[in-house]
């Protein structure tokens, strides 16, 4: 079901703000350090090797800064070479089924999520004003408590209030996050941002030929296959993506060192040296919205690898609301909606130049 059909049922909740999860006034970017990322990490389950590591990303790129699109700014960027990919997966979910081959240009891409520092410094050089900002509301996840009833997506709640700076409601902030990634962003918003660069954000084929990072046809299909919720599997997860640990949506156990959104590059990077791409947060495409890829489908991909324009958004990649017994969508092949104008604090985005 649509989520904001889902919200528009629960719209008494817009008086609604969650507790905060950190005090805040001015809700400056604060730059954010290894200790920092310490603090932020589930108890006892960080490293500090991966804190630092974590800390590498604060700040911004070298060279980063406005763009057009005839010398886009490639600050950040990671190479991805031409390629096949069939898209999709018939081992997934229904709307993951279907898909055909697609030829794909060399392309350059974020090495992880546009981060909180980095949306800063575009909003700073712009004065740019998000939609959550304009509507003076967005869709926060709010755990119910043990033992509450939690209908399906009842934990989501329109939080007047939350947006980029304050993502879970007025009460929070940014600081100490600035290597997060970027949330309660909309389609226009990353859009926006992605311009000011000279860029674009990704189709869903590049975003999904990317994740991949470089696997051939025969080992995707393999992987695909192979992904679960076995015990072993959950191992591997846990080291490679921030995902939910635990009993959704009640408590996440953080066993993989986060409990919400992870500071960028905290797990390994894939074969194209992109961090994140699987969990932490879902991430916008340009594409719109289609059913599935099936051939019969009149909205579906095409060979060229767009989708036609629509109301919605395709999204990829799970988020760290991805649990074993709920979403499962921790895969390349992964798509969910995200409907236009709607920002989420689940939800951010990366961009892509041609090559």
């Amino acid at each position: 079901m649509r989520l904001a059909l889902l919200l528009a049922a629960a719209a008494a909740a817009t008086t609604a703000s969650p507790p905060a999860a950190a005090a805040g006034h001015a809700d400056p970017v604060a730059p954010a350090t290894a200790a920092a990322a310490a603090a932020s990490a589930a108890p006892g389950t960080l490293a500090a090797p991966a804190a630092r590591a974590c800390a590498l990303a604060s700040g911004l790129p070298p060279g980063f800064g406005p763009g057009s699109a005839e010398a886009p700014n490639l600050a950040g960027l990671r190479a991805v070479p031409a390629g096949r990919l069939r898209l999709g997966s018939d081992a997934g979910y229904a709307e993951e089924r279907g898909g055909g081959e697609i030829a794909l240009a060399a392309f350059r891409i974020d090495a992880h999520e546009v981060t909180n520092a980095q949306f800063a410094a575009f909003v700073r050089a712009t004065g740019y004003i998000t939609e959550a900002e304009r509507t003076g509301a967005s869709a926060v996840f709010i755990a119910p408590r043990p033992g509450q009833p939690a209908p399906p997506y009842s934990w989501w709640q329109l939080v007047r209030g939350a947006d980029w700076r304050h993502p879970q409601g007025p009460r929070s902030s940014l600081a100490g996050k600035a290597n997060h990634p970027v949330v309660q962003v909309s389609r226009a918003d990353a859009e926006a941002y992605a311009r000011w660069l000279g860029r674009r954000l990704p189709s869903e084929a590049q975003w999904e030929y990317a994740a991949r990072g470089g696997q051939s046809e025969a080992e995707a299909r393999a992987a695909d296959a192979a992904e679960g919720n076995t015990a072993e599997f959950q191992r591997l997860l846990r080291r490679t993506a921030n995902t939910w640990q635990g009993g959704f949506p009640e408590r996440d156990s953080g066993a993989d060192g986060w409990r919400g959104t992870a500071p960028v590059g905290c797990f390994a990077a894939n074969g194209y040296g992109l961090h994140d791409m699987i969990g932490n947060v879902w991430e916008l495409t340009r594409d719109g919205w289609t059913g599935s890829h099936a051939a019969d489908d009149p909205d579906a991909v095409r060979p060229d690898g767009r989708a036609p324009a629509a109301r919605a958004s395709v999204m990829k990649g799970g988020s760290f609301l991805c649990s074993p017994d709920f979403c499962v969508r921790y895969r390349p092949s992964s798509r969910q909606p995200l409907e236009a104008g709607l920002a989420t604090s689940h939800a951010g985005f990366r961009t892509v130049v041609a090559d």
